[in-house]
């Protein structure tokens, strides 16, 4: 083929790889993208001095301090707040359900983090729809939906849009503007909304989640602190071994303490001593209650804790995925105990300690409710209950969080329109707001160092900076430049000229779409845009178009539950299957499709 070089056939290989390794999930994401980075320096795709300037894209900066920002907002209690605010408003059935909370999550997803946004939410749609009887699968699946819309309408709406600009500014490309995808998100918002509102009832499957089948009695769970007595027969036994490890005893250990220190051994290890001290919860009937039955094994009750029976949603990046139960040590590390894991649409009750944990898992445990604000505050999973003690309201925090956030957007945009008729108005572009308003955030105390930097998705930044390298490796060696050559004489001969812009532009909009739901919307954004760039150019049109095609379609993705990692989120508690994202992302998937390009010709023409 014309053009065709050794470098841009081993950069191929090396994408193939990358994309290979995403599918398959050989490492975490970040892992993958930063060995993208060095083997395209290895390989000499860039040369090794041209590796450094990956750090210079501002696009993971502004990402860090909108980070920063949210978590200013969570600790100010403004999140709390909110989500108050929405039990107390939201009224009616289904259908108004879904369009309230599609319009706030949409909201929000403009100027938040979606997965934040979703997070945030999560318990608040799961306990409405636990008091209006409603399948949480029929709020949840919207709530994930609406929060990928909201993220088109700006320019900070999702990490994918800023990472875009980055490689845009990168190709001496103009940047986007803060609410440049407006025109087109916000229809695609109110369509998806529309839709969702509509046909979302009959649509999405209703089903439940192991904790959404219980009652809400059988959501607490009394747990006991109990002595071992010195007469016991137990002393000296292996507990597995013990009458305590009998299936039909239903006990579950939480906690054991000997001599006022916290035993982390496993329970195959522990031999029982006298005066030991278990926090254990019992499930399932015993003639008698628990009193009898711990009076038969010789437990002496010192004292009984209010308990709670809870969902974790386990998330993408979690420690959890990969490592069993057993493995993971989680009864020591999280001081709770795992009733049920919720999996494909099933509840697993046996084996568990063996089962391999997978991102999308939602655990059923039994945990004191103390605890709650512990399992919160882990990175590992999301609590679906709100804690007992929510973070409470700082008016003055909050304050100053919102407007952080408005004024960052604010003086980025307002310098951008003004620039133009008034040329002493400096431009200040996103990266250079946000990082203000986070440093303001910081010097007036609304947050500590600490917070901010535990706010930041780390996994994030640097898998950005890895899919970076791979975009320069694409244009240095005109592996780009060739694919879109490629594209471009392929249409050519079947489709006349005058229609050609138009069939490329719905032919990149699918195809960005499809790679985006089995790959890092990332990915496919730093991949798509060095391709349609000189696409674009090669037949002599905007590039805008097909830059704006692909920024939209990159962030798409409803058809498929690992394509968007607020799918993942909402998979567990939602109940939901596999087959239950297609039933209603493919619908999804070609409204947006169809919407996008009818409208994305009529505000950025083709016409040079």
């Amino acid at each position: 083929m014309d053009g065709f070089t050794f470098e841009i056939g081993l950069t191929l290989i090396l994408v193939g790889l990358i994309l290979i390794a995403f599918l398959r999930e050989w490492a975490p994401p970040d892992v993958i993208a930063l060995t993208s980075l060095a083997a395209v320096v290895v390989f000499g795709l860039i040369p090794m001095d041209r590796m450094s300037e990956v750090f210079k894209n501002e696009a993971p900066l502004t990402i860090a301090a909108l980070f920063v920002i949210g978590g200013a907002l969570e600790s100010s209690g403004a999140v709390d707040l909110l989500g108050k605010l929405l039990r107390k408003r939201i009224k009616g059935g289904t259908r108004s359900a879904i369009f309230s909370f599609s319009v706030v999550t949409a909201f929000c997803s403009a100027w938040m983090n979606n997965t934040a946004v979703v997070a945030i939410l999560l318990p608040v749609v799961l306990g409405f729809a636990r008091s209006k009887d409603i399948a949480a699968g029929r709020l949840l699946m919207p709530l994930s939906y609406s929060s990928i819309l909201g993220g088109c309408c700006t320019l900070i709406g999702t990490s994918t849009n800023l990472l875009a600009n980055g490689v845009l500014t990168g190709m001496g490309e103009k940047a986007l503007s803060m609410f440049e995808l407006a025109p087109v998100g916000i229809p695609l918002a109110i369509a998806g909304i529309i839709f969702l509102t509509i046909f979302g009832p009959k649509l999405i499957a209703n089903r439940a989640s192991a904790a959404s089948e219980l009652t809400p009695e059988s959501r607490s769970a009394k747990m006991y602190h109990v002595l071992v007595s010195s007469s016991s027969d137990l002393i000296g036994t292996r507990w597995i071994e013990s009458p305590m490890a009998a299936a039909e005893a239903g006990i579950h250990v939480v906690e054991i303490r000997r001599d006022g220190h916290r035993i982390t051994a496993g329970l195959d290890e522990i031999i029982i001593e006298r005066f030991d001290r278990y926090l254990v919860t019992v499930h399932g009937g015993n003639a008698g209650g628990p009193e009898r039955l711990f009076a038969s094994l010789s437990l002496e009750i010192i004292s009984e804790v209010k308990g709670l029976v809870t969902e974790l949603v386990i998330e993408s990046d979690s420690s959890l995925a990969g490592r069993s139960m057993a493995e993971a040590n989680f009864r020591q590390h999280y001081n709770a105990v795992v009733l049920a894991i919720h999996r494909n649409g099933n509840n697993i009750t046996s084996q568990l300690g063996s089962l391999v944990i997978e991102p999308g898992d939602t655990l059923l445990v039994v945990t004191p409710a103390f605890n709650l604000g512990e399992l919160k505050a882990s990175k590992d999973f999301i609590l679906t209950d709100a804690p007992a003690r929510s973070t409470p309201l700082r008016p003055a925090a909050a304050w100053l969080a919102g407007s952080a956030l408005v004024g960052a957007v604010m003086v980025s945009t307002l310098t951008d329109l003004l620039s133009g008729p008034f040329p002493f108005i400096p431009k200040i572009p996103i990266h250079f707001s946000t990082f203000v308003g986070a440093l303001i955030l910081l010097w007036s105390r609304t947050l500590t160092p600490r917070q901010a930097y535990q706010s930041i998705d780390w996994q994030v930044l640097f898998m950005l900076y890895g899919l970076l390298g791979l975009g320069m490796a694409m244009q240095t060696t005109g592996t780009a430049a060739f694919l879109a050559d490629f594209l471009a004489r392929s249409a050519i001969g079947w489709v006349p000229p005058d229609v050609l812009p138009y069939v490329l532009l719905w032919a990149v909009f699918l195809l960005t779409l499809l790679l985006t739901e089995v790959l890092s919307n990332n990915a496919t954004a730093v991949m798509m845009i060095p391709i349609v760039v000189p696409l674009a150019q090669s037949i002599g049109v905007e590039t805008r178009p097909f830059v704006m095609a692909v920024v939209l379609a990159s962030s798409l993705a409803f058809a498929l539950p690992m394509g968007y990692q607020t799918h993942l989120m909402v998979y567990g508690p939602g109940g939901f299957r596999f087959k239950d994202f297609l039933k209603v992302g493919i619908p999804m998937n070609f409204i947006c499709w169809g919407v996008a390009c009818l409208l994305i010709p009529l505000i950025w023409p083709f016409a040079v």
